[in-house]
């Protein structure tokens, strides 16, 4: 894009394509009222009100529609927003944004109006980056984290930690360039402060695991011989009859993924039955896709067939799991004769233990509640992170050893710029357009 662009009025569509009770075109830039006026019967507009009135294309009426007005510095923006809300067919949509075109707007990029918010300070990139995080959460749980960082506490938390280092900067740059008037701070008060900023750091980042998981969710492949009810449990655990399930041995010859909702994204994996006879070519490949999801999993559910009880077999393939997180189920509980106290006991056919299980799983993937999360970070923020504590680390050392300040500030100043990038105080235009192509258009 380029310098001329980034000034233009532009417009999309807010809500999905489709057919819908409601369908919103967004229209954003200096010319919004302007072009709204062109093809509005009431274009009377106040700050808080919204109009109500017919979409015109000269004479020819489009659609009956409320129009909501946000006058800048107040849109999400930062500038002239107008929001049409139309009627929520696909022709009528497209009609209505072609109008827009054609008046002097142009088509959104990706993520182009919360860019626009960014660029005018309307929110810092922390809260840019929620937002994408809050449309493509994949569980409810996600989107309510990420909700947290759009109001704030993430930069809060980042922007505490920076003013922290520019006091300590502040105070050496004083003492170097005015000594007849300032006193260089003692290397006392640097490693106290160094210190201290370096335990905030880090407690950013113990979350950092969490917050992984919470986005990016983790595998879960469920293993064991033929016939013990993988796919059963598979379905039962969706709720849905996904896999096909038949008494005949090695039916999955093929690994299945499907995303379970735990609070956290689960991406379960049914795999083909693992055993050492003679099988058919097909079954052969599908038994080698289940030993190399076993080395891909973060957790293996081994199966075995309850009602008859863990044999030789079984155990050759839990042998495979001794250096997996794993959770052994005995499955069948409902024909079995003895409970032992080695396995949990279901029945994928009545649902008996399904609950639990599902319980057991959350807790061994991830064994932290929502509400315990005041923030999450993605891979970009924990690398400025990291980036800002291993120049502190080096400030630390040299205060140790009572470097000088002047060669110790060229750290302080580096932990400083990488806190700028993560939060967008120091950013570039690739930077940028690799964050905002994750948005969809509208947004």
């Amino acid at each position: 894009m380029n310098i001329l662009e980034e000034f233009d009025t532009i417009a999309a569509p807010a809500t999905p394509m489709g057919a819908g009770g409601v369908g919103v075109i967004r229209i954003s830039g200096d010319k919004a009222f302007e072009i709204i006026e062109k093809i509005f019967s009431n274009p009377k507009f106040e700050p808080r009100k919204f109009n109500h009135g017919w979409i015109l294309d000269g004479s020819k009426k489009i659609d009956e529609v409320i129009v909501l007005p946000f006058f800048a510095p107040n849109s999400y923006t930062g500038e002239n927003v107008v929001e049409i809300q139309c009627h929520g067919g696909v022709n009528v949509v497209k009609n209505i944004l072609n109008l827009v075109l054609r008046n002097g707007a142009r088509m959104a990029e990706k993520g182009e109006f919360t860019k626009r918010a960014f660029l005018n300070k309307r929110m810092d990139l922390s809260q840019a980056e929620a937002v994408a995080d809050i449309i493509h959460a994949k569980t409810s749980d996600f989107a309510t984290v990420s909700m947290k960082n759009l109001s704030g506490v993430l930069k809060e938390k980042i922007n505490d930690i920076r003013n922290d280092i520019f006091e300590v900067l502040s105070k050496i740059t004083a003492g170097i360039d005015f000594p007849e008037d300032v006193k260089e701070p003692e290397y006392s008060y640097l490693i106290e402060n160094f210190e201290n900023i370096i335990s905030k750091i880090d407690n950013v980042l113990s979350s950092a695991e969490t917050s992984n998981i919470f986005r990016q969710g983790a595998s879960v492949a469920i293993v064991g011989k033929p016939n013990v009810g993988k796919s059963s449990l598979f379905n039962a655990l969706l709720s849905l009859d996904r896999a096909i399930v038949t008494e005949i041995a090695g039916t999955t010859r093929d690994v299945l993924r499907e995303t379970l909702d735990l609070g956290i994204p689960v991406t379960l994996i049914d795999t083909a039955g693992i055993r050492d006879e003679d099988v058919s070519k097909v079954e052969k490949i599908g038994i080698e896709y289940s030993k190399k999801t076993l080395d891909e999993a973060d957790l293996v559910l081994f199966v075995y067939d309850a009602s008859k009880g863990m044999d030789e077999e079984d155990r050759e393939v839990l042998e495979l799991l001794k250096d997996k997180n794993h959770i052994v189920i005995a499955n069948k509980s409902d024909i079995a004769s003895a409970k032992p106290n080695d396995a949990l006991y279901i029945s994928a056919r009545t649902g008996e233990g399904i609950k639990e299980l599902k319980a057991l799983l959350k807790t061994k993937v991830c064994d932290i509640e929502p509400e315990a999360l005041d923030f999450v970070t993605n891979t970009r923020q924990q690398a400025c992170l990291k980036r800002a504590k291993a120049s502190l680390e080096q400030a630390l050392l040299a205060s140790q050893v009572n470097e000088l300040q002047d060669l110790i500030s060229i750290d302080v100043k580096s932990a400083l710029l990488a806190l700028d990038e993560l939060t967008g105080e120091l950013v570039t235009d690739k930077l940028l357009d690799n964050i905002f192509e994750n948005f969809c258009i509208g947004k």
